[in-house]
């Protein structure tokens, strides 16, 4: 039985996989390998409202540590207007529209004006 791919790419592709499925919004990637120690990608997108947020992000640790990445640290899920995933090389950032456009985490690393990586659902 071959073992499971667990690199980064590996992980990115699967939470990109999982908000696609999940209907997320603008997600956009943002590659951080030799940019940041933080993580090699930072992935950003939105939902429609607190409760998509709050289950995209629930479902999306969930897969996660069902494929052998580890346990997903998830912060601001009671309030559901901007949820962190932290999942070690891939950091998430899950949004309400009205907070995302107010923290603008795009620009601030550089992509304000980057396409989405994946599109508009």
């Amino acid at each position: 039985m071959a073992k499971p791919d667990l690199s980064s790419d590996a992980l990115h592709d699967l939470v990109m996989g999982q908000l696609d499925d999940d209907q997320a919004q603008e997600i956009v990637s943002i590659p951080l390998e030799g940019k940041s120690s933080i993580a090699d990608h930072m992935v950003i997108a939105s939902g429609r409202s607190t409760r998509q947020v709050a289950a995209m992000a629930q479902k999306l640790a969930e897969k996660i540590k069902q494929q052998g990445f580890g346990s997903a640290r998830v912060e601001g899920l009671p309030a559901a207007d901007w949820v962190l995933i932290d999942a070690g090389d891939v950091v998430v950032h899950l949004f309400r529209p009205e907070v995302r456009s107010f923290y603008n985490l795009e620009r601030m690393w550089g992509f304000g004006e980057a396409e989405p990586a994946v599109g508009k659902a």
